[in-house]
């Protein structure tokens, strides 16, 4: 059975930081590439971080490059985001998804709220 579950999300202040986890189990993690989305209300899905299976190449989006990093570790089955310097615009329901590369296959998780607010 496939799961992918994120944790860490909560309430911080404008300038502090959150480091979420997203474990995953029922697949060989190894051999998936990681990102994460974010989706904030009345807005679209948004890739934040992404990572590949050997953590060889990382990708970020414009909006949270030199805040934000994305790590991996095959040997926890766990892909984690470190967020630092964070701003209102950053709260949003943030998803772990898990993707095969070369294919079509993804798997995502249920989501963790992320609440940038003072």
């Amino acid at each position: 059975q496939v799961q992918v579950v994120e944790s860490g999300g909560g309430l911080v202040q404008p300038g502090g930081s959150l480091r979420l986890s997203c474990t995953a189990s029922g697949f060989t993690f190894s051999s998936w590439a990681m990102s994460w989305y974010r989706q904030a209300p009345g807005k679209e899905r948004e890739l934040v971080a992404s990572i590949t299976t050997t953590a060889g190449r990382v990708h970020y989006a414009e909006s949270v490059k030199g805040r934000f990093t994305i790590s991996r570790d095959n040997a926890r089955n766990t892909v984690y985001l470190q967020m630092n310097s964070l701003k209102l615009e950053d709260t949003a329901v943030y998803f772990c998804k898990a993707a095969l590369p070369a294919t079509s296959n993804s798997y995502w998780g249920q989501g963790t709220q992320v609440t940038v607010s003072s």
